[in-house]
């Protein structure tokens, strides 16, 4: 199961906390939180959102007018951000635009502007003149509009796992790449709110008052946001490494976790297994940690059980939010910016920790060395997604 290792090249996210890596790291380190009082839809939900600003205000150029939602909007700002989109173009250039790979995680693609659609349909039934444009109503519209936007043009894949989506573009790429499908591969994911995510959620009972608190005793549910992000995977190169990964489905339930977090433990022991590490390797873990009642239960058990003290663990979604199918990439650069910059952030808002948690989850903000960074996503249906990363070696 011993996995290559890749180099990640290029790597970048926004969110609410902020638009590209050097704006996040400077609210992880300020404990500057992203979540503002939801002002999302005609009538918004009494809950707290990590919204990016300015993506309302930045149409697409107009090469790429066709593909307009809000969620292409916020696929290019990402890709703008932090030199990516030229380090593709060099990708690109070295291997050939068939021979890298485009594999992309979200859980609501352009649902947005399709929900726009049926909030304004004509006497006969139609959508308004300007959203009649088939593409952007699919699931494949994230993958298709970003492939076009970098000129790409090899396999070109969409992930639509919940939660875990971003996460498991990873695995994928690793394997078209370990067997010969390509040569690199642009990974990533991206969501962005809209009523079905809101309103969703809140039918589940999973929405909370105020900002997320996870590991609280008293937490309350998640706060939903929005993100896009991106990361440039070679076989070669001086940048970190995704050194393993581990997949599982628990096949229990269609929303809540398995009570013994049986799926997880696979997909944490694979990861290890591929990376030929163990626990005690692992310097920081960025939690799921959503602020629900039982992901927070299961996830602290499984840490306070199979990792040392030693072990920072912490959940980043006070910051941003919980960006759905996006949150795996997003959590991902953030692993990254803790391997980069030495860096290990606490968990924000949370005011106690939950009796089932070990001395690994912290709430505070520490500095040190990180050699070895774990990365969960455990998604709706028991679909889970763990990233190893290491430094360059």
């Amino acid at each position: 199961m011993r996995a290559a290792p890749l180099s990640i090249a290029a790597f970048t996210a926004s969110c609410a906390a902020g638009t590209g890596r050097s704006a996040i790291l400077n609210a992880l380190r300020e404990r500057r939180s992203g979540l503002t009082r939801n002002d999302f839809t005609e009538s918004p939900l009494d809950t707290f959102i990590g919204r990016v600003a300015g993506v309302e205000s930045q149409p697409l150029p107009a090469h790429l007018a066709h593909w307009e939602c809000r969620n292409n909007r916020l696929a290019w700002l990402g890709l703008q951000q932090d030199g990516f989109f030229d380090a593709v173009q060099r990708a690109r250039k070295k291997y050939g635009a068939s021979r890298v790979a485009l594999v992309l995680g979200t859980s609501t693609s352009s649902i947005g502007a399709t929900e726009e659609g049926y909030r304004r349909l004509g006497s006969d039934g139609q959508y308004p003149e300007e959203l009649r444009r088939p593409p952007v109503h699919t699931v494949h519209s994230l993958g298709s509009f970003v492939q076009e936007a970098l000129g790409l043009s090899g396999v070109c894949v969409t992930v639509a796992t919940a939660c875990s989506s971003s996460a498991k573009v990873f695995p994928q790429a690793e394997r078209l790449i370990r067997l010969g499908l390509a040569d690199a591969a642009v990974v990533g994911g991206v969501d962005t709110l809209c009523y079905s995510v809101l309103f969703g959620f809140n039918s589940l009972e999973l929405v909370s008052s105020e900002p997320c608190r996870p590991f609280d005793p008293e937490r309350k549910g998640i706060s939903l946001g929005e993100a896009a992000g991106f990361a440039l995977l070679e076989t070669e190169g001086s940048g970190p490494r995704l050194l393993g990964y581990g997949e599982s489905s628990d096949a229990h339930h269609m929303s809540s976790p398995h009570p013994e977090g049986l799926g997880a433990r696979n997909a944490i022991n694979d990861a290890l297994v591929r990376a030929g590490l163990t626990t005690r390797d692992i310097d920081y873990i960025n939690l799921h940690g959503t602020a629900s009642q039982k992901n927070d239960e299961v996830e602290a058990g499984i840490v306070a059980e199979l990792f040392p003290q030693s072990t920072r663990a912490s959940s980043t979604k006070g910051w941003t939010g919980h960006a759905l199918g996006a949150a795996g990439i997003l959590e991902a650069v953030i692993s990254l910016l803790a391997l980069e910059n030495g860096f290990m952030p606490g968990t924000l808002n949370t005011r106690t920790l939950d009796s089932a948690c070990g001395p690994q989850i912290r709430l505070e903000n520490s500095d040190g060395q990180v050699r070895n960074v774990m990365s969960n996503s455990f998604g709706f249906g028991g679909s889970n997604c763990v990233l190893l990363f290491g430094q360059a070696t």
